[in-house]
Parts: C-alpha cells; structure tokens; sequence
C-alpha cells in the first residue's frame, strides 16, 4: 500500500494569518493619509490635465519641501504632547540671518548659513527652556515667539528683501533631469532626513522615549527617562530643522524675504496633523508627516488648477485639519474602551 504526501498547502487569502497582516497594514498610522493623498490624486487628475504632468508634479514637490521640512520638526513636538506656532516665523528670520551675512560679505557662505541654523537652534533652545523649566505651556510660549521671530526678521531685515544671494545659498534650488522632469536637490534633501527620523523614532531608545514623554511624562519620568533633558534637547532640534527649512526656503525663492513663511506654521501643523500624528502626543510617524504635506501641497496646486481662489483654499484646508483631528479624537475615544 503507496502513500501520497499532500502538497505543502499556503495560506488563503481568509486565513486568520493573512486577516492579521492586513490589518497590520489598514491600522498602520501612515495608511489613512496615504489612502486620502491617493484618494485626492485621483479627483485632481480628472479635474485637471495638467495635474499629472511631470511640471507640475515638480512643482508640486518644490512647494512641499519647505513646509514638509517644517512639518518635520513640528511632529517632534507635538509627539511629546507640545506644539510650535512660531516654526514659520523663526525659519523666515533664519533665512533673513542666512541671506544678509553672505549677500554683504560679513561671513562666508557656509558660515552664513551655519549662524542661520545656529539661530533657529537658539528660539527653539528658548522654547523648550520656558516649557521644561518655567513650566510655560508650549502654545503661549511659542506664540510668543512667533510675534518676536516676526519683528526680528522686519528690524534686521529693514524691510528689504535681500537679492544678489551667493550660488552656495540657492544651490538646492538647482535642478537636474529625471526622465522628461526637472527636479530640484532640495526636493531629493528633504527626503533623508525624514528616512534618518523615522529610523531614530522606530528604532532607537531616544525614539521610544520621545512616544514615552508624549504618552506620560510622569510615568516617563518614574521610568527612569530624563524628561527635561529629552524635551529640551527636542525643542532645540526641531530649531535645528527650522534652520535647515530657511536653507530650503532661500534655495526655493532665489532670495532672502522677510515677508515669506508667515502662514508656513499653520501649513507646518496641518500636514503634522494630516499625517496621523495625534496632538495630544505620543502617537503618530514621520512618514504619514510626509504624506500629510504632500496632501497639503496636492491640495492646494489642484485648487489652483481648477481656478479656486487662494481664500477658499485656506478655508478648505481648515475644514481638511478640522475633520483630521475629529477623526484623532475618536480613535482616542475607541482605544480607552
């Protein structure tokens, strides 16, 4: 009597394992905010035919590296249950800082934008010392800020834009051929440190500790996290990538300009919150950040396109971050239960 093996047989598609992986995959933070850029993509092509051409997509991508670098250093806060009105204000007076000492030779160019970001690192040093410290809530410390960031940039700047830029400071604004599309390095740099944070964030103590701070800061603390520590040192990075952002800002517009970035914190903030990042802290991820101000950026090129007037834009993107945290909260509300 011959026996016969069975064929080793792979799991269905309504297995409970392939059930589980798919729903690893629907519940991951970054899914939602994808499945809306996708979503978004779509109903802009059919509006549009120039939506989907390389041009424009370029362009597209151009606007959102600065308010995506921006958004970067926003979700770092608002991971630890803070926020930051004054990102768009210090990254203009960080460009302007960047744009006057190399246009008139006080220092070289790469020092130039080294004391930039240096600035940047400086408000955000002084945001997180009033919070950790002084025990200041973040919103008045930093809309406080805000308003000296924004006269700073008027007095240095004397109310001039700031021209004749050495090539070193418009530099990322260069572009090379992709296929039949131009694309500028900026767009390419602001990729890496979105990669280089999501790795630190996914993968490392620091990371863990970060989500830890925003989820608890007492547990946190009673952990054995340094708390003060960690929050200081992350106000003062995200100034870092304000500094980093002014580079980007300049290298984008040719020119130092004190009026720039003036609505880039709410911009900043919307793609944070877009992305899946919850304000009350200690959930989200850098990437769906991305995709949040790339949703920012379809949405307000589509508009464009289709000849709705920059008001409605902004009152669309309203209604966009309102609906955004209506969903948070009752996700929040569903997790308790």
């Amino acid at each position: 009597m011959t026996t016969t093996t069975a064929p080793p047989t792979t799991a269905p598609p309504g297995t409970p394992a392939a059930r589980r992986t798919a729903g690893r995959l629907l519940t991951h933070p970054t899914a939602g905010p994808l499945v809306a850029l996708l979503v978004a993509c779509a109903f802009f092509t059919f509006q549009s035919e120039q939506f989907l051409s390389g041009g424009n997509l370029s362009l597209v991508v151009q606007q959102v590296m600065v308010v995506g670098t921006l958004a970067l250093g926003q979700t770092l806060i608002i991971l630890t249950a803070g926020i930051d009105l004054s990102c768009g204000a210090v990254m203009a007076f960080g460009s302007i800082v960047m744009a006057k000492l190399a246009a008139e030779g006080a220092l070289p160019p790469l020092v130039a934008i080294a004391a930039g970001i240096g600035v940047c690192a400086l408000f955000g040093l002084a945001n997180g010392a009033l919070v950790t410290f002084v025990k200041l809530p973040p919103f008045i410390v930093t809309l406080g800020m805000l308003n000296i960031a924004f006269a700073l940039t008027h007095i240095y700047s004397e109310e001039q834009t700031v021209t004749e830029l050495p090539a070193v400071l418009t530099g990322l604004g260069e572009t090379f051929p992709l296929g039949r599309t131009d694309i500028t390095y900026g767009s390419v740099l602001t990729i890496a440190p979105f990669l280089c944070f999501a790795y630190l964030l996914g993968q490392t103590a620091w990371g863990k500790h970060t989500y830890a701070l925003g989820n608890s800061p007492e547990v946190a603390r009673l952990t054995g996290i340094r708390t003060t520590r960690l929050q200081l040192g992350i106000y003062t990075l995200a100034g870092v990538i304000y500094g980093i952002a002014a580079l980007l800002l300049i290298s984008r517009t040719g020119v130092g300009d004190p009026k720039a970035g003036q609505t880039d914190n709410l911009d900043a903030i919307t793609a944070v919150v877009l992305g899946g990042t919850s304000l009350f802290g200690g959930r989200g991820a850098i990437l769906g950040t991305l995709v949040g101000a790339l949703i920012v950026g379809v949405f307000r090129n589509g508009l464009q396109l289709m000849g709705v007037g920059s008001i409605y834009q902004t009152l669309i993107t309203g209604g966009l971050v309102i609906l955004a945290v209506t969903v948070d909260q009752f996700s929040r509300r569903k997790v308790r239960r």
